[in-house]
């Protein structure tokens, strides 16, 4: 098995054993890469640290900072912006090859790029990010405004497309390159974020955001105004938020693209939700439900009428899960009709319909509407205000099955939720069958994943039994080039599962505190909480303890489970 960055930087006594402990913990968080935590902490410079990360990825290493002259008509080979805003500096050129310096692996897919753009072989070599920096200002310059006037001018017509590159303004391409990427990349999210000496570009991968990169400052506006034309968003208008939608066609991949612009204080920042519509859905089993719980969903939505909702918090997952069941329950002879909004999947045998508030098209009056329709099941995308919650509620006490989402941290939060919103608890007692709660965590890669011995600390963080799993093996997160050196790849979902029997509805009926209510349902086995379902996929090796406290329990509850489990 190939050795971790902190393994070689270990063996080639650039770290101490305990330096590697204290970066580890520093980086623990999932915001800060093992090298970005060393250099932080200052235990390595920063050419030695970037020597090692060549090596373990198997790259040459550059050293910029020698003041070796490269030749100008390697310079010239790459365009000035490019290099600029790629952070990419042609090196050498071998046996016809062109090499190009770069201070982060996975930027190898924009050589890989380049290597169209300038017509031949392009290969990487790794240099240290502030000696790159240094040598692509000497070589380069600083950008010229010349381009940023080209690039506003050439965003239209066909440019609005973000397929051919040929022949588009700068700006076109690099949002362009940034959509190939972020796709490439798997990521879920891209978060353009302007300041004042930079423009910060991140991709949320698997549910971590990474820096991917910065921009010259004055970049922000045209990128962030190409950005409003594709969305059809008013570019002129810079102090409100605003919403829009982007529909791309990348390498015969169709992309849909919800947007929303903040206005802050260096500038407008934009979250772009990206959504690819030829991935088929996901079934209820590759979500992660098995055994008792997969049972107990299936026996929950089989049932003829009621009200079963999925809560969390956004991006949780809670869209795909009733996706998931809408296709168990999809045959000939159901009629299923979906209030959503956006509609994110567009599926076989049943009725869609996208809510369009500024037409008045509400989630409550799509509902009214679907109840004359005869349907058996009803989705409604989120429950957002008393008015469509109680038209839930009568739906399903008329004889329909209703599914639908609500943003609470837990399952039993979802009953008080409802009360709070204005529904009369008797109606909650009665119509609400089952709520599960969600969340998603990553996965261990296939390919590096190692195991260890579990700790003390850990199984009572997890709330197992010392004398049952004392000797139980657990996942290590290593890092490889297959998932970028995290250790992870893909995303599981984590499940609270909540069943409402006859002592549970009565004392909603009475408004029993959400205390009471979780004391209750977990006295009962009614509750099947978070942190035992994540217990269960750290046991089976197919995420780490660390990924479970990190989305299933907080750090003050994690302390107080541990003392109550020693006293």
């Amino acid at each position: 098995m190939s050795q971790t960055l902190g393994e070689l930087l270990v063996l080639q006594g650039l770290l101490t054993q305990a330096q590697f402990r204290e970066a580890q913990a520093l980086q623990r968080g999932g915001t800060l890469k093992l090298e970005e935590a060393v250099l932080r902490l200052g235990f390595v410079d920063e050419a030695s640290l970037y020597r090692v990360i060549a090596k373990s990825q198997g790259l040459p290493f550059v050293d910029l900072s020698t003041g070796k002259k490269i030749l100008q008509a390697l310079i010239e080979r790459i365009p000035a912006e490019f290099a600029r805003e790629q952070q990419v500096l042609p090196v050498a050129e071998r046996a016809g090859k062109l090499i190009i310096a770069i201070d982060d692996p996975l930027k190898r897919i924009v050589v890989d790029q380049l290597a169209f753009q300038v017509g031949c072989e392009v290969g990487s070599a790794i240099a240290a990010p502030g000696a790159l920096r240094a040598a692509i200002a000497t070589y380069y310059g600083e950008a010229a405004e010349a381009d940023v006037a080209r690039s506003m001018a050439g965003g239209s017509g066909a440019a609005d497309r973000a397929g051919d590159e040929e022949g588009d303004a700068p700006i076109v391409r690099l949002v362009t390159r940034m959509f190939n990427d972020a796709t490439t990349m798997r990521a879920s999210d891209i978060h353009v974020e302007p300041s004042n000496t930079r423009v910060r570009v991140r991709f949320r991968i698997d549910g971590i955001l990474r820096d991917i990169a910065d921009h010259p400052p004055h970049l922000a506006a045209p990128l962030i105004s190409r950005l409003k034309i594709m969305a059809s968003m008013d570019i002129a208008e810079k102090r409100k938020p605003q919403d829009g939608r982007i529909e791309l066609d990348l390498k015969g991949r169709p992309i849909d693209v919800r947007c929303s612009i903040l206005p802050a204080s260096h500038g407008e920042a934009i979250v772009m939700r990206l959504l690819d519509r030829s991935s088929s859905l996901v079934s209820l089993k590759q979500l992660g439900f098995e055994g008792e719980d997969y049972a107990w969903f299936k026996r929950l939505i089989s049932r003829p009428n009621g009200i079963i909702l999925v809560t969390g918090p956004t991006g949780s997952g809670k869209t795909t899960t009733l996706y998931a069941a809408l296709g168990e329950l999809n045959r000939p002879d159901v009629k299923i009709i979906t209030a959503e909004d956006p509609v994110e999947y567009h599926i076989t045998g049943l009725n869609q319909v996208q809510v369009q508030s500024k037409i008045g098209l509400s989630f409550a009056r799509v509902l009214k509407a679907m109840l004359r329709a005869a349907p058996n099941i009803i989705l409604v995308g989120e429950i957002r205000d008393l008015e469509t919650a109680e038209i839930a509620v009568q739906a399903s006490l008329t004889g329909h099955l209703v599914f639908s989402t609500l943003h609470t941290n837990d399952a039993p939060s979802a009953l008080t939720r409802l009360i709070d919103m204005g529904v009369k608890p008797f109606l909650v007692s009665a119509a609400i069958q089952g709520i599960m709660a969600q969340r998603l965590v990553r996965k261990l890669c296939a390919e590096c994943a190692a195991t260890r011995r579990i700790s003390s600390a850990e199984m009572r963080a997890l709330g197992l039994d010392e004398r049952v799993h004392s000797e139980a093996l657990v996942g290590v997160a290593k890092g490889c080039r297959a998932c970028e050196g995290t250790g992870y790849r893909g995303r599981l979902g984590l499940f609270e599962v909540l069943e409402l029997d006859e002592n549970l509805r009565e004392m909603t009926f009475r408004n029993a505190s959400l205390d009471k209510l979780r004391a209750t349902a977990l006295a009962t086995g009614r509750l099947r909480p978070l942190i035992a379902d994540g217990a269960r996929k750290v046991l089976e090796r197919r995420t780490t303890v660390t990924e479970i406290l990190r989305v299933a329990r907080s750090a003050e509850q994690v302390d107080q489970g541990a003392r109550g489990a020693t006293a």
